[in-house]
């Protein structure tokens, strides 16, 4: 009887402790998970977080990488501008010192020396010296050389073209544009030889045709000129 008594004692002792175990385990093992759940999901957040952080570092670095690339190459173009014109204006400020230095050089038909010279060899004699040119002979030629300039857009450096009557017989440099848009030039004249004269004038206003730039922005010609042929120009201005 005691042992039967014992015995389910010990039955009832052991149902008790399994369930307890039994018990522990559901109640507390869904604690673990969601403690797990939690971490994971804190670990996922900041890995975001990073990638985020790294993806706008990249993105700025781009931005500035391509901002400086942007900076440096309007730098270098406006280095350049700044090169070409200056080469430009040396080029022309070479052309006009060269014809000043003929200024009061008698005029002489077919002439091409100091001694005596008519307008196109003046201006190819000009050009030849300050800017390594060779334009033609003849002042009918050297209108056929670089592009035509409007009256209102001529500039130092420029040539004019003059004549009587159709065919182009004179030529000159053009010196100076006033503010009020006066065009000043040097030429050889036949009254007076190498002078400066203005489009203003009474004479020289009516036989003014075009204008033509030889020397483009960079300071160098046009187009390959033709080479210096051997003959009067045939002026008689």
């Amino acid at each position: 009887m005691k042992k039967r008594v014992l015995f389910y004692l010990v039955a009832l002792v052991s149902t008790v402790s399994l369930q307890s175990c039994v018990t522990n385990y559901v109640v507390s093992k869904p604690a673990t998970y969601a403690k797990e759940y939690k971490t994971d999901a804190k670990l996922a957040s900041s890995e975001m977080s990073k990638m985020e952080q790294d993806k706008q570092k990249l993105i700025n670095a781009f931005i500035a990488e391509k901002t400086a690339s942007i900076a440096n190459a309007k730098n270098s173009i406006k280095n350049s501008e700044i090169a070409k014109a200056i080469r430009h204006n040396k080029t022309i400020d070479n052309i006009l010192t060269e014809a000043e230095t003929y200024l009061g050089t008698p005029y002489r038909y077919g002439g091409m020396t100091r001694n005596g010279i008519d307008c196109s060899a003046f201006v190819l004699s000009v050009f030849g010296a300050a800017a390594g040119l060779s334009l033609p002979r003849v002042a009918a030629s050297q209108s056929q050389e670089g592009e035509k300039v409007e009256k209102e857009n001529l500039q130092k450096g420029d040539l004019i073209f003059f004549s009587h009557g159709r065919r182009i017989s004179h030529v000159g440099i053009v010196e100076s544009v006033t503010e009020e848009g006066e065009v000043k030039f040097i030429h050889a004249a036949t009254s007076k030889g190498v002078m400066v004269s203005s489009l203003n004038d009474s004479y020289w206003g009516p036989k003014y045709r075009f204008g033509k730039r030889v020397i483009n922005e960079n300071g160098e010609a046009y187009n390959n000129l033709a080479t210096t042929t051997p003959a009067s120009n045939g002026t008689s201005f």
